[in-house]
């Protein structure tokens, strides 16, 4: 990590000019933003690292549901079979799987038309491009 002292070769007692001040100014904004930008990247890793192994573990939860999901297909198959024709009974499932199927994609999609993007993210870093155009004028 840098120091944030001013980088200068004269001595104690001599005053920097403006130029020199400037200069100090923005190198050591540069450096702040570097700083902040490792920082960011490194808890993106980190967090990115926790979020795909909960990813997996959804993952193999989703599976576990399918399976649990079709077996209970089939014992309902197998059941209605009992009282009606086995392809009769196996329509019958299809269709509850089909209506339940249309009404998950129905509300998935009114959902997916409420998403934005993230305005307020977006108006932060403006104000912070603005910032910083003002610091180097």
């Amino acid at each position: 990590m840098a120091s944030v002292l001013p980088r200068s070769s004269k001595p104690r007692g001599a005053d920097p000019s403006i130029g020199e001040l400037l200069s100090t100014v923005t190198s050591d904004v540069q450096e702040l933003f570097r700083q902040e930008a490792e920082l960011a990247k490194a808890e993106i890793r980190e967090e990115a690292t926790k979020a795909g192994k909960a990813a997996g573990m959804y993952g193999g939860a989703g599976f576990a549901g399918y399976m649990v999901a079709l077996f209970l297909s089939l014992a309902a198959v197998f059941g209605l079979a009992n009282v009606m024709d086995a392809g009769w009974a196996a329509l019958i499932i299809v269709g509850v799987w089909a209506v339940i199927g249309a009404v998950l994609y129905v509300m998935g999609r009114s959902r997916m038309r409420e998403v934005s993007k993230p305005e307020q993210t977006v108006q932060t870093l403006k104000e912070d491009a603005q910032w910083a155009r003002q610091l180097t004028r």
